[in-house]
């Protein structure tokens, strides 16, 4: 009796022991995950991914830097067919038409219906979730989302005689504020501006006026741009004439003018929101924020959202979806996307989150911040045109209207044949990706 008795307890403890090797053996389903963040940025996601895989032990989301944007935007489409991609991409908005029509994701609003969920998709800030939505459904999920602002150098305000909270509000006083800056000697140069192709869009934007046809291709697949009129002309022949006077210095592309006004060579800098963290990190000066300048006499429109979205690969089994799903969801939290924001500049996607902020006295404490949540909730936003764009070669095309830039500026072409010119080259890349997707 005390032989069995002595067995059973001995079986007891190595079925015990076995299944304990097995838990410890089992391992996490793998999410993996491409994304464009750099810099400082890059820190704060790898902080808050460290996070998710510490408080949910079933999943371990995997990061990897895969270039710019437009970089990883072509390594994803270039590695779905061979189904070496990721289980969640990052790209950023001018990608998102691409995204539509690529056959290669789940969107998101189908997810927790696929996982026996509810959501409600109404917490999240509803100008984000505009540009990334079809006929009322969420395609991918908010997560990086700016706009474009003013930055200024409130120190070499002071030099240069400007008082410090005045900055410039419309693109006549850009100009008289440049002169005055030059006269001053402060500086060589007045303002630049990082992703010029952008800046573009976003002066279209803030007046209401369209960038290409059928709503922006927002109501169908666009056919041609319609900038290249009256106002268009206006806007590159205004940045001209400022270059041509030296208030105006061509920054490159993408983020390659921060360290210029960081450094204090310019003293205004029209950039995204999400280098606000940074930037103010850097600066050895007072750092100020401002709207968009305005051109006086037109249509108020809104400033539209850059940034990026996550998109999730079509096919995955059921444990990766899960996981994907409980990551999206983390990224979504109050506390997380607080975080979020206050390291970068990027908004916070929830209403939650942003009522926490308010309450919490952020915005008092550090109006910088402030400026692009006032900026794009103060104009409209139940038009096309402040909805924002969609097109299927985006991406070339924008380095289409940045060469055309590049030409006025240099006076090779005149502003208006230079905005023209690119005009009929991106033309040329509707009618190739309309009869490629169109039907």
């Amino acid at each position: 009796m005390k032989l069995r008795k002595n067995f059973l307890i001995i079986l007891v403890l190595t079925l015990c022991l076995l299944l304990s090797v097995g838990t410890a053996l089992a391992k996490p389903v793998t999410i993996t995950f491409w994304h464009a963040m750099s810099g400082s940025r890059l820190g704060v996601l790898e902080s808050i991914i460290e996070s998710f895989n510490a408080t949910h032990p079933d999943y371990e989301v995997t990061p990897l830097f895969t270039g710019t944007y437009a970089e990883t935007l072509t390594k994803y489409v270039a590695a779905y067919p061979s189904k070496t991609g990721p289980n969640i991409v990052q790209v950023y908005e001018v990608g998102t038409q691409t995204m539509i029509d690529s056959d290669a994701i789940t969107p998101v609003y189908q997810i927790p219906g696929m996982l026996g969920e509810t959501w409600d998709w109404a917490q999240y800030v509803i100008p984000i979730t505009n540009y990334y939505s079809v006929d009322g459904n969420l395609w991918s999920m908010p997560f990086n989302s700016s706009t474009a602002m003013l930055y200024y150098n409130k120190d070499l305000f002071e030099k240069a005689g400007l008082d410090p909270n005045k900055p410039p509000t419309t693109w006549k006083e850009m100009e008289e504020y440049g002169e005055k800056f030059l006269a001053s000697g402060v500086v060589d140069h007045v303002y630049s501006t990082g992703w010029p192709d952008w800046i573009f869009e976003q002066a279209l934007a803030i007046h209401d006026h369209l960038y290409a046809d059928n709503d922006n291709g927002r109501s169908g697949l666009a056919k041609k741009v319609v900038f290249n009129d009256d106002f268009g002309h206006m806007i590159f022949d205004t940045w001209t004439r400022l270059h041509n006077k030296g208030i105006y210095i061509f920054g490159g592309t993408e983020y390659d003018a921060n360290s210029a006004f960081i450094s204090g060579q310019i003293a205004m800098f029209i950039q995204s929101t999400s280098s606000l963290a940074g930037i103010i990190k850097a600066s050895k000066f007072e750092v100020g924020t401002s709207f968009y300048p305005r051109f006086e006499g037109y249509p108020v429109g809104n400033a539209i959202i850059g940034g990026g979205s996550l998109w999730v690969t079509k096919g995955q089994s059921e444990e990766e979806l899960r996981g994907v799903w409980e990551f999206l969801k983390y990224l979504g939290q109050k506390d997380i996307a607080i975080q979020w924001h206050k390291g970068t500049g990027y908004f916070p996607v929830s209403g939650a989150a942003l009522k926490t902020l308010l309450d919490e006295g952020w915005f008092s404490e550090d109006q910088a911040y402030l400026t692009a949540f006032l900026q794009i909730l103060s104009g409209k936003r139940d038009t096309a045109a402040s909805t924002g764009v969609r097109l299927g070669p985006f991406v070339a095309m924008r380095e289409d209207l940045v060469s055309g830039l590049e030409k006025a500026l240099a006076g090779v072409l005149s502003p208006k044949d230079a905005l023209n010119e690119a005009a009929e080259k991106m033309n040329l890349k509707l009618k190739d990706y309309l009869e490629l997707h169109g039907k």
